[in-house]
C-alpha cells in the first residue's frame, strides 16, 4: 500500500509513520487524515509491527489543517443540518462520516483503537489538529525547539480530535482549559513540565530516542500482553467502578496465563529468553460490547 501524505516503514516491529508533505510544513488534509485512518487500522493488525513512532518530514511535525484548500477547510458538507440524533443514530452513514463527523477525530479513534503502543516524536511546530492527534498517542516526545499549539480560539472554532476527552485526562481540566482559551503556544519545557509531554530531545536525537524507547515495547515483550495492556489502561481509566476494571483484568489475566504466560513462565525459570508466539491479530475477547 501506497500513501499521497505518509510514509509508512517498518524496521524490527517498530513502524515509523511520517507526515509527508514537508512543502506545507505537513499541514492536514482530508486525505491526510483517511491516510493515517488507513495506516494506524492497517498497524493494527500487522503482526510485523510492534509498535508505532509518528513523526513529521522536514522541519514542522504539522502546522495544522491545511487552510489553502477550497470550500469548506475542514472538509465538511455545509449542506447539511445534523443533529445530536444523527450524531448516534447515523454514525457510520457515509454522509455523516464525509460530511459532519470531525476528520481529526476520526483519526484520534483509529489511534485510540490500535493494538500497538503509539509515540508522538514531535520534532517541530504542532499546532491544531497538530497538536490533538498526538493526545491520543501514548507518549509524547518532543524537540527542544518545538512549538505546540491548541489555537483553535484564534479561529472561531473548537478544539477537535476527541481532545476533549483526552486533553484534560493528559494535563488536568485547568490546564487544558487555559491553553485552549488563550490559544498561546507551548514551549518543549512546558510540554514536559506539565505532563503533555514524555521528555525534550535535540532535535536531531529525537526519533533515534523514540525509536529506541519503541524497541523496549516490543524486545521480549508479548504482543498479545502488550496489546491488552494498551487497552486496559486507556478504556479502564474511564470506567466508572474498579470493579469494571476487575472484570476486564480477570479475563486478560486468565487467557494471558493460559497463552504467552506460560512461555513467559518457563523462560524465567529457565533463565533465557523468551519466545513468544501469541499475535496481537488474534486478541481474546476481554471487553464488553
Amino acid at each position: 500500500m501506497t500513501y499521497a501524505t505518509l510514509t509508512y516503514e517498518v524496521s524490527d516491529r517498530v513502524l515509523v509513520l511520517t507526515l509527508n508533505r514537508p512543502q506545507a510544513l505537513n499541514a492536514f488534509t482530508v486525505e491526510m487524515a483517511n491516510e493515517l485512518v488507513a495506516a494506524f487500522n492497517r498497524a493494527s493488525e500487522d503482526d510485523e509491527v510492534g509498535a508505532v513512532v509518528v513523526t513529521g518530514s522536514g522541519r514542522a511535525f504539522c502546522a495544522g489543517m491545511d487552510l489553502s484548500v477550497p470550500g469548506n477547510v475542514f472538509g465538511l458538507d455545509e449542506t447539511l443540518r445534523p443533529t445530536p440524533a444523527d450524531m448516534v443514530e447515523r454514525f457510520e452513514d457515509p454522509a455523516i462520516v464525509s460530511g459532519v463527523r470531525d476528520t481529526g477525530g476520526r483519526v484520534a479513534l483509529a489511534i485510540y483503537a490500535c493494538k500497538k503502543p503509539v509515540i508522538a516524536a514531535i520534532n517541530g511546530a504542532a499546532v491544531g489538529i497538530g497538536a490533538t492527534m498526538t493526545l491520543a498517542m501514548d507518549i509524547r516526545m518532543v524537540a527542544e525547539t518545538a512549538k505546540i499549539g491548541f489555537v483553535f480560539g484564534r479561529l472561531g472554532i473548537v478544539p477537535e480530535a476527541c481532545s476533549s476527552w483526552f486533553l484534560p485526562r493528559i494535563v488536568g481540566t485547568q490546564q487544558a482549559l487555559e491553553w485552549a482559551l488563550t490559544a498561546d503556544m507551548i514551549d518543549a519545557a512546558e510540554a514536559v513540565r506539565t505532563g503533555l509531554a514524555r521528555s525534550a530531545h535535540p532535535a536531531d536525537q529525537l526519533l533515534a530516542d523514540a525509536t529506541a524507547l519503541a524497541r523496549k515495547f516490543v524486545d521480549g515483550r508479548s504482543p498479545v500482553a502488550v496489546a491488552l495492556t494498551r487497552q486496559m489502561m486507556i478504556r479502564n481509566s474511564a470506567l466508572p467502578h474498579p470493579a469494571e476494571a476487575h472484570r476486564i483484568d480477570s479475563l486478560a489475566m486468565f487467557y494471558t496465563s493460559i497463552g504467552d504466560g506460560k512461555e513467559g513462565v518457563a523462560a524465567f525459570l529457565e533463565k533465557r529468553p523468551p519466545a513468544f508466539t501469541g499475535k496481537a491479530s488474534a486478541l481474546p475477547d476481554v471487553f464488553p460490547t
